[in-house]
């Protein structure tokens, strides 16, 4: 496994890390997902990511219950603020991330997380009363630092404005091979400011795999086939995208790599993502992730990825 540093903080992560949404306390069966958790500890990934939303709690429920009595040194812990967890409670607002973030800490049944992130942008609360919770949040010892997961330029160069408040250290959007967006102006504006992108997706719901063939039902016990977990991959079942996928192959053959762990090498070549979250069900994808960190790629057969994705159709409106 490989680290790196998270934005200004003094946190080395790995460079996979863990995610939980879709899958712990919800899609995959305990014994699995403790499983899972605790073979990503053995093979030196440091960072687990998850949030109140997932699951409303049954996320950080599970990981509670897989990291009791394990070493707090050993993990390096992250969840998220701002879905809906009642009719009354979402949001950014002060009342908001002091009563979410205890909650949290109860479930996950440790006294502080490393990392505590916005998980969307809260319109409806002033920037300055969230900036002013979180730095409240860190100075009481509850989180270390704080973070954003889907935030526009403009709503980061707000919240970098501020003054007297904590800054961020992280950002997490959707980055993969497939989904470039963060390119533009998300990635170079955080490299600016000592903030790491913490990636989700890299994947693309696991479409980055290669395991769903074009025109084929998808295969029993993956996501896509799951109805509890299937809803979000749907965008990127089109036959256009299977079969550009399909195309990759022979480039990750070519490096005795995966699909999978050529797309996660692919995202890590950015030197501001210091970690791309993955998911797993079974403790075997761990190990088949986790190998990407030690990859070294040629540049220019990344330029012949790029080409293939770069045809795929745009979708009709």
């Amino acid at each position: 496994m490989r680290y790196r540093q998270l934005g200004a903080s003094d946190l080395k992560v790995s460079v996979i890390s863990l995610g939980s949404w879709l899958t712990y306390g919800v899609g995959v069966e305990r014994e699995r997902a403790i499983a899972c958790v605790g073979r990503a500890l053995d093979v030196g990934i440091n960072l687990i990511d998850t949030a109140n939303v997932y699951g409303r709690g049954a996320a950080e429920t599970l990981l509670g219950e897989a990291l009791a009595g394990m070493p707090r040194d050993r993990y390096i812990l992250a969840t998220k603020v701002f879905g809906e967890m009642g009719p009354s409670d979402r949001g950014l607002s002060r009342a908001q991330i002091d009563k979410q973030l205890d909650a949290s800490l109860r479930r996950l049944r440790v006294d502080h997380v490393d990392l505590y992130q916005c998980h969307r942008y809260d319109v409806e609360t002033p920037l300055e009363e969230t900036m002013e919770a979180l730095t409240g949040a860190v100075r009481s010892g509850k989180t270390r630092y704080i973070g954003f997961s889907e935030w526009s330029p403009q709503n980061i160069e707000a919240a970098l404005a501020l003054e007297g408040v904590e800054r961020f250290v992280s950002s997490q959007p959707q980055y993969s091979l497939l989904w470039r967006r963060p390119e533009k102006t998300v990635i170079p504006l955080c490299a600016r400011n000592g903030i790491s992108q913490i990636v989700w997706s890299p994947l693309a719901q696991g479409v980055l795999t290669g395991k769903y063939p074009p025109g084929a039902p998808p295969p029993a016990d993956t996501r896509a086939a799951s109805d509890e977990m299937s809803g979000p991959i749907k965008g990127w079942m089109r036959p256009e995208v299977l079969e550009a996928v399909q195309r990759l192959g022979p480039l990750a053959a070519r490096v005795d790599a995966t699909l999978a762990q050529f797309a996660l090498a692919w995202v890590l070549r950015e030197e501001n993502v210091a970690s791309a979250i993955v998911g797993a069900s079974r403790p075997e994808q761990v190990d088949d992730n986790a190998s990407a960190a030690e990859l070294s790629i040629d540049p220019a057969i990344f330029d012949e990825a790029e080409a293939i994705v770069a045809a795929i159709p745009a979708r009709s409106p």
